[in-house]
C-alpha cells in the first residue's frame, strides 16, 4: 500500500497537476490539505474517471481535507466527534484495506503569541483527546497531513534563524510530540536521517531554488504498520512545476 500526503492549495487550481501526478505515482491512497473548496464543487467526476473514490470535507476559500483512493473507503468521519464548528474543516479520517487513516491539516498558528497561535495549541490538544479516546494503537493506524510543525531541527533550513518563531516553537513540538507518544512513528525517519529534505518553501525570496525550506508534511504509523514501511521520499517534481503548491507530496510505501 503507498500511502500519500499532499497540501495541494486549492485543488481546482492545482487538479490538473494531481491528476497528473496520481496517473504517474498511483497511489493506494492520497490525503489533500487546503483543498479550499466547498463539497459541491469538489472534482469529484475528474477523480473518477481515473479510478479514484473520494471522500472530502470541504469549505469555501479556506481548509479542507480528502481522501482519495483506489479503493472502496470505509467508516468515513469528519471533523472530531463532538462536532465542535469552531475546530474547522481540518480532519478526516476513514478506514482503506484495515488502515484506519487519520488526515490532517493543523492550524499554522501565524505567530507565536497570537490568537491564531492559541487557536493551533488549542488544536492540537483536541486532536490528542480525539486519538487518545477513540483510536486503538495496537492497530494498524496512520496519522499524516500538513502539521505545520518541523519537529526538530534538521526538519528546517536554518535552525539557528528561525528559533522560537511558528513552526519550530518548543510549544509547538511539545505538543505535537504528546500526540507522537501515543504510540506514533514518524516513518521519514526511519531510514532518512539527513538533514536538507524539506516538503514546504515560501514562494517568496527564492526559497524553493535556495532549498530555505522546512519539513512540515508528516506520514506517522502505529508501530505495527511502521514496521511494514519500506520507504519513505518527498517528490519535489511537483515543486518545479509553473503555478506549483507551495507543498511537496510525501509518499510512504507498506508492504
Amino acid at each position: 500500500m503507498i500511502i500519500s500526503t499532499w497540501n495541494v492549495n486549492s485543488i481546482s487550481v492545482r487538479l490538473p497537476q494531481l491528476i497528473e501526478w496520481l496517473q504517474t505515482h498511483k497511489p493506494s491512497v492520497v490525503c489533500l490539505q487546503e483543498t479550499k473548496t466547498v463539497d459541491e464543487k469538489f472534482p469529484l467526476k475528474e477523480l473518477a474517471e481515473i479510478g479514484y473514490n473520494c471522500e472530502f470535507y470541504g469549505e469555501r476559500s479556506y481548509n479542507g481535507v480528502a481522501i482519495l483512493s483506489d479503493r472502496p473507503i470505509m467508516n468515513v468521519r469528519k471533523g472530531f466527534i463532538d462536532g465542535d464548528a469552531d475546530s474547522q474543516r481540518r480532519l478526516i479520517e476513514a478506514e482503506v484495506d484495515s488502515v484506519h487513516i487519520i488526515n490532517v491539516y493543523i492550524p499554522n498558528g501565524s505567530a507565536v503569541g497570537s490568537s491564531k497561535y492559541e487557536f493551533k495549541m488549542n488544536w492540537l490538544e483536541k486532536l490528542r483527546q480525539h486519538i487518545q479516546h477513540n483510536h486503538d494503537m495496537n492497530k494498524q493506524l496512520v496519522l499524516c497531513g500538513d502539521f505545520n510543525i518541523a519537529t526538530e531541527d534538521k526538519d528546517c533550513y536554518n535552525p539557528e534563524l528561525v528559533k522560537g518563531t511558528i513552526m519550530v516553537s518548543d510549544a509547538e513540538r511539545e505538543s505535537l510530540e504528546k500526540i507522537k507518544s501515543l504510540g506514533f512513528v514518524d516513518t521519514f525517519r526511519i531510514k532518512n536521517q539527513e538533514s536538507g529534505e524539506y516538503s514546504w518553501w515560501d514562494y517568496r525570496m527564492g526559497c524553493f531554488r535556495r532549498n530555505m525550506g522546512f519539513r512540515i508534511d508528516h506520514v506517522w504509523a502505529s508501530q505495527s504498520l511502521a514496521a511494514l514501511c519500506d520507504s519513505v521520499l518527498i517528490d519535489r517534481a511537483p515543486r518545479k512545476k509553473e503555478r506549483p503548491s507551495d507543498h511537496a507530496p510525501v509518499i510512504a510505501t507498506f508492504n
